[in-house]
């Protein structure tokens, strides 16, 4: 599935052509398959194992998750209850893998993802490319779990499997690149993060050319590194050349666009284009509400951006609003969403000070510092971000000495942080 979820038409508008028409085979298919079966559904069709797949990644390649469920299940139950060959369980393993991670399913993916490995390297070896690509998403989940030295070492170890094989510069290496950056960015090392992006880009774009799929996710990636470095007209030209090439994929209103529409929103606070970015902000909750193929982390980000808008605005009661139900939605997650549920915790605590509720800023502030610690160490820009926070309410309370002190942190911590970089010329025309 690794390489399943990345072979996009190059041309966007072949894609969604050829994507059509698959559909509608799928359809067909499946309607005859329901009239043998007694409306019963594919569960109790006789359909072959691959084909069962394939019709499971036509719906996965345009987010339909929740539709491919189904078939991906069947397909492993078939294959196992028929002795089917290892290398065909372990397809399916690895497919339901991916589709659970995508779901936000991470513990099942967890599971999944490591019986398919056990069974790929008996199939083939410990150093095999198809290792390879199965230990890449074994580190995405590792890396929605929070469990980010583990991740890395998964990642690593998937990169020198390819580095066997392939050229660190090379077009099969380049996702593997990006993956890492993806990582050391959410681990606040953006330093290391952009040097990955530059290898990764250029070979990226002459291979799948500049209007594929996989391109403009990319892509979306380094223009989300350049907003945290707040190098928005670099950031801003990126996302102009993503988000056509994804609207022609997945059409204009499609769940699947929010995460550009989130980086473009930011760009255009930054700009001062508040109207725009509320706009975006809108767009983008109506797309993730009760969207079941989404994931709860999409839905969730979006309502904390949205709640940060709204304190931009100086709205403090819809802010507290619409990050309570952020809170809400997160109280019982974990990993990733542990990430987002600081960034909530810290604008709740800017709201709570504004409102001059500074008992409960202290608690939001320590709660996030207490997720923090558990998993990243304490030089991280977010650990910053609060510690900022918790200089504002100091002041606000009086307390210039603290104030003082935690402002030191926050500075040293900054300082830690800042490099210069070089723009990409190549890689951004």
């Amino acid at each position: 599935m690794a390489g399943a979820a990345v072979v996009v038409q190059r041309s966007a508008t072949q894609h969604t052509a050829r994507s059509a028409v698959l559909v509608l085979l799928c359809g067909s298919l499946l309607a005859g398959g329901a009239a043998r079966a007694g409306n019963d559904g594919p569960a109790q069709v006789d359909y072959s194992c691959a084909s069962l797949r394939s019709m499971a990644r036509i719906y996965m390649a345009s987010g339909g998750y929740e539709k491919a469920q189904p078939f991906l299940q069947r397909a492993l139950y078939l294959a196992q209850g028929q002795s089917a060959s290892d290398s065909e369980i372990c397809a399916c393993m690895l497919d339901l893998a991916y589709l659970y991670k995508s779901q936000g399913k991470l513990t099942e993916a967890e599971r999944m993802c490591r019986s398919g490995l056990e069974l790929q390297e008996k199939i083939y070896h410990e150093n095999h490319p198809y290792v390879a690509y199965t230990l890449r998403i074994l580190s995405e989940i590792y890396r929605g779990q929070a469990r980010y030295q583990e991740a890395q070492n998964t990642l690593q170890r998937a990169i020198a499997i390819m580095h066997g094989v392939r050229p660190d510069d090379d077009e099969q290496t380049a996702p593997f690149n990006v993956d890492m950056a993806r990582l050391l960015i959410e681990r606040g090392d953006l330093a290391s993060a952009q040097a990955y992006f530059d290898k990764a880009i250029t070979p990226i774009e002459k291979s799948y050319g500049p209007e594929h799929l996989y391109t403009t996710k990319a892509l979306a990636s380094l223009a989300g590194l350049y907003v945290l470095q707040k190098r928005y007209a670099e950031a801003e030209r990126l996302t102009s050349r993503i988000l056509p090439v994804q609207e022609e994929v997945y059409g204009p209103d499609h769940y699947l666009l929010v995460p550009v529409w989130l980086l473009i929103s930011q760009i255009d606070q930054a700009k001062g284009d508040l109207p725009s970015a509320k706009m975006l902000l809108d767009k983008a909750l109506k797309a993730v509400e009760n969207q079941a193929d989404c994931g709860p982390l999409m839905e969730a980000e979006v309502l904390v951006r949205l709640g940060e808008f709204h304190l931009l605005s100086k709205d403090y009661a819809r802010a507290g609003e619409v990050l309570q139900k952020a809170l809400n939605s997160l109280e019982n997650t974990d990993g990733a969403l542990r990430n987002l549920a600081v960034t909530a915790f810290n604008d709740m605590a800017k709201v709570r000070i504004n409102q001059g509720r500074y008992t409960e800023a202290q608690t939001l502030c320590s709660r996030a510092l207490d997720i923090l610690k558990t998993i990243f160490n304490e030089y991280h820009p977010s650990v910053a971000d609060v510690l900022e926070t918790q200089v504002q309410l100091h002041r606000q309370m009086g307390r210039t000495t603290e104030a003082a002190a935690l402002e030191q942190q926050a500075q040293e911590i900054r300082a830690r942080q800042h490099v210069t970089y070089t723009p990409m010329a190549k890689a951004i025309p």
